[in-house]
């Protein structure tokens, strides 16, 4: 009988629905230089960990397994490794996917956690780090400014009214897709609400700006949406995109950025740990300050055991959960 160590993880054969998420058995990892192993207690559901499944987002191609992010103890170093230390609590971005009971990480991109921060908060690792950075890497936002966010009441779209709080907005805008989560944003602090399935955003913020338009946009739905609020944005206006979950790419129109000193500009969470892993990493440990000091709250919107990482998918699609879904290996 084999006595090779195993690892339980959900494995994607195929793209296609949520079903394609299988939970298999497969060798423990073992940790090369400059990496650790990490036990896993809780990791998070990322929009892009469904687009993966469909085969829609970045190179991952099947066999693989989904997550951005983990959180857990580590329990292995690899050469090289002097911290973390084994037996730390560490959110971690997983090299080969977070959906597993042990995952591998570089150690440059383990992140210790202080002991007021719990596993359940820091598990939206990648939503914290892409919300603070959006406005502040990408839109350098600037106090009294006027924020609008689309899909706000998601994962990282109820995470960025926090962070916009905090940061000093003058005046926070959101917009979501029904009256549950037009009531949820309004207790995170947004000043304004626009239902997209009953009122037109452009022409909502053109009346409540008087003309003027917003300061920043934060657009992770691409299409129409993202044309439409480079629009509405005001003289010296930064849009960001960092996403097209309606499904397609924006088109936008260049005239009217160079007339009015708009910009565009493109964030993804994923290319900034790969090709400035420094920065990320600060970028991160700087996001989750602002956890630890209570500025930012995670909304957890649902647990699922990981096994059944096919509900969670399920209930992220649906669109009718607020904030952040997790799996649990237990």
């Amino acid at each position: 009988m084999s006595t090779e160590l195993t690892d339980q993880a959900i494995i994607v054969h195929a793209f296609g629905g949520p079903d394609v998420l299988k939970w298999e058995q497969r060798p423990l990892p073992q940790p090369g230089p400059g990496q650790v192993r990490v036990r896993v207690t809780v990791t998070g559901v990322n929009y892009a960990d469904l687009l993966a499944r469909q085969g829609k987002y970045g190179t991952s191609q099947p066999p693989f397994t989904p997550g951005l992010d983990a959180v857990g103890v580590v329990d292995a170093l690899g050469e090289g490794v002097t911290t973390p230390t084994v037996g730390q609590r560490v959110a971690v971005y997983p090299v080969g996917g977070g959906y597993a009971t042990h995952v591998l990480a570089s150690a440059a991109l383990c992140l210790p956690l202080p002991d007021s921060v719990p596993d359940e908060a820091a598990a939206a690792l990648t939503m914290l780090a892409t919300a603070y950075g959006i406005l502040t890497t990408a839109a350098d936002l600037h106090r009294g400014e006027t924020v609008l966010i689309h899909a706000a009441g998601g994962g990282v779209g109820h995470l960025a009214v926090q962070y916009a709080r905090a940061l000093g907005a003058g005046r926070i805008i959101g917009v979501v897709g029904s009256d549950a989560r037009a009531a949820f944003i309004r207790g995170l602090g947004v000043d304004d609400v626009i239902n997209r399935h009953h009122e037109d955003f452009a022409a909502c913020v053109q009346e409540l700006t008087a003309g003027r338009g917003v300061d920043v946009i934060l657009d992770s739905i691409g299409g129409d949406t993202a044309e439409r609020g480079a629009g509405v944005l005001a003289r010296f206006g930064r849009l960001v995109t960092y996403g097209h979950a309606g499904g397609t790419p924006g088109r936008i129109p260049t005239a009217p950025l160079h007339r009015e000193c708009r910009a565009v500009v493109g964030y993804s969470n994923g290319t900034l740990r790969q090709h400035r892993p420094e920065q990320a990493r600060q970028t991160t440990l700087e996001a989750l300050e602002y956890l630890r000091r209570g500025d930012v709250t995670v909304t957890i919107g649902a647990r699922v055991p990981l096994a059944e990482a096919a509900r969670a998918h399920s209930l992220v699609e649906s669109g009718t959960v607020d904030g952040k879904v997790l799996l649990t290996p237990g």
